[in-house]
């Protein structure tokens, strides 16, 4: 219930946001009309229409793509005819071809009060089909959700929610139009200008989408984010935190002997979906019985799992020989992380010792009904999950947990709880604690699925290659391609020799997800910031003269600021071709 009034909000706030521009002609043209017969339709008929392709969409089937991009053309040319007839309906219905008469019929006897429901409804399938959302906390988290679990009555359920938001939001526009409408025709006269000013409005809105600026400069136009609030309600409402990198805090006693009773919160789920393990044969809960559980879900290109992953290491170490078996169940965010090669080099430079369970096909993540890296689950020696914690920090508090099932199983203790990272300068590289005090900036994916606030002019151009540029200024949290690229679904990949991306950020350290596109051809790159060579403020992978290169599928760390903390401009040139670039994170 939390969730579907969470998405229901989510949607209410795209109002705030410049991706609805684009289908506000097309509720205002049907403004004057009685609502129950044609605004309403319209926007029922745009909310299932949202609500059915998103849900396919999720489940990223390459047909189901080319399905919806046909039905996007087909949209724009009703939403076209549309436009045309009421500009020039007389002249459209003798010179158009005969669909485009039967648009305009539809049109005028929806004018007239007849047929109002079926046309209304007839536009509104057409809109659904060409809205956009901005992916902003709420939708990215649903999204997120129905990618990983696929299509099914409870993600449909969210993203109809959502869009119901969204078309609440709408009708509140449709009324105050009809009414502001209604003056201007009552004391102007001006009905037909009206109708024509909507005409053009809703055939530039088909030339924007057709054209890809919905999504790119519209973007850049706007002066509102609505990112902030719907954070703002994801931590206000129980139970929900982001799909990577939230921290949902348990809290507990300081003192572990003094703990109240855990809850019981459900039993250890099977193992048997794993398509494999690291550094243990297969693992199953009988083998489990008598021991305390661990479960760890992480992928090793997240930034927030390698930081939580030496507190891990670290009570795996510390209470392996006293009744705990840690296991990470390591499942993938991006298609390079199913490679069960590259996964076994990223447990081998993490020094992770403890069973890896390799879950490509998330069955242990759906049979934990887990949405978040990372998650910690905890398990009684009964086989009973008794606690559990997403995201990051509260290592305390979960240690205290750790040894309060420990004692309850009979286990003796090492002595005090004395966790050995605790301080920032207890770890370095990507695993050294975020210093959250500057951290201003947010994950943020290059793949055009989940691509936010990107700057190039022209907007993406999903799926082909293209060339892009970098604007002379970048606002705070705005990215931008230069050169040829191709964006894909979860990254963008460079043609040629030269490309760069650039960010504008505010945070200690900067890292970037990367891969080769051809295995065992590194490519070579240089990194500046504000224009200069990052000097101290170079990160574990860079020199101090900025160069550095791609040679493994893996997150890199850029960036360390040296010092103060303050909003700086990051650009990497890429001095070879064949790289991909999927997601900048920052700490």
């Amino acid at each position: 219930m939390f969730l579907l009034v969470l998405a229901y909000l989510g949607g209410v706030l795209t109002l705030l946001s410049p991706c609805i521009l684009p289908v506000l002609p097309f509720v205002f043209a049907r403004s004057d009309r009685p609502f129950l017969r044609s605004g309403l339709p319209l926007l029922i008929g745009m909310a299932l229409m949202f609500a059915v392709v998103a849900s396919l969409a999720a489940v990223g089937s390459q047909w189901v793509a080319q399905a919806n991009q046909i039905g996007r053309w087909i949209a724009l040319v009703v939403m076209a005819m549309f436009a045309l007839a009421l500009l020039w309906p007389a002249f459209a219905d003798r010179l158009l071809s005969p669909l485009q008469r039967l648009g305009v019929r539809l049109s005028a006897s929806a004018d007239e009060g007849r047929a109002g429901v079926g046309t209304s409804l007839l536009i509104g399938v057409a809109t659904g089909l060409l809205w956009a959302p901005c992916a902003g906390p709420i939708l990215g988290l649903i999204l997120t959700g129905a990618a990983l679990q696929g299509a099914n009555v409870g993600t449909s359920g969210l993203l109809l929610a959502y869009a119901l938001g969204a078309a609440t939001s709408l009708a509140l526009v449709l009324w105050i139009g009809g009414r502001v409408f209604a003056v201007l025709k009552r004391h102007l006269g001006a009905g037909e200008w009206i109708r024509r000013g909507l005409g053009v409005a809703a055939l530039l809105a088909v030339v924007a989408i057709a054209m890809g600026w919905d999504t790119g400069v519209l973007t850049r136009l706007s002066t509102v984010s609505t990112a902030r609030l719907e954070q703002g309600l994801l931590d206000a409402l129980p139970g929900q935190a982001p799909a990577a990198g939230g921290s949902m805090m348990m809290m507990m006693a300081a003192d572990d002997s003094a703990m109240p009773a855990l809850p019981v919160e459900g039993t250890l789920p099977s193992l048997a979906g794993a398509t494999g393990w690291l550094n243990s044969p297969p693992l199953d809960a009988q083998a489990l019985r008598g021991k305390v559980v661990l479960v760890d879900f992480w992928t090793y290109s997240c930034i927030n799992c390698l930081r939580a992953m030496p507190h891990v290491r670290e009570w795996a170490e510390r209470y392996r020989d006293h009744g705990l078996v840690v296991i990470g169940v390591h499942a993938p965010e991006f298609a390079f992380e199913r490679d069960v090669r590259n996964v076994q080099r990223a447990v081998e430079d993490l020094k992770v010792s403890y069973p890896v369970a390799i879950d490509n096909d998330f069955a242990i993540w759906r049979g934990f009904n887990n949405r978040y890296w990372p998650a910690h689950y905890f398990i009684d020696a009964q086989g009973h999950i008794r606690a559990h914690h997403f995201g990051e920090g509260n290592y305390a508090q979960s240690e205290q947990i750790i040894r309060q099932l420990l004692r309850e199983a009979g286990n003796s203790l090492p002595g005090d709880a004395a966790p050995a990272m605790t301080t920032q300068t207890a770890r370095e590289g990507v695993e050294r604690e975020a210093d959250m005090n500057n951290l201003k900036s947010p994950e943020t994916y290059l793949g055009r699925a989940r691509a936010e606030n990107f700057a190039s002019p022209g907007g993406l151009y999903a799926g082909r290659a293209a060339d892009y540029r970098v604007p002379t200024t970048l606002k705070l949290n705005h990215w931008a391609l230069d050169g040829r690229w191709t964006v894909g679904e979860e990254d963008a990949q460079l043609q040629q020799a030269g490309g760069r991306i650039a960010f504008r950020f505010h945070a200690r350290d900067l890292h970037l997800v990367l891969a080769p596109q051809d295995t065992g051809k590194p490519v070579r790159f240089k990194v500046r910031i504000d224009g200069q060579v990052p000097g101290a403020s170079a990160g574990g992978d860079i020199s101090a003269d900025g160069s550095g290169q791609v040679d493994g599928n893996r997150l890199y760390q850029l960036i360390r600021q040296d010092g103060t903390v303050q909003e700086r401009t990051f650009e990497i040139e890429f001095l070879d071709p064949g790289v991909r670039a999927y997601a900048f994170t920052f700490g």
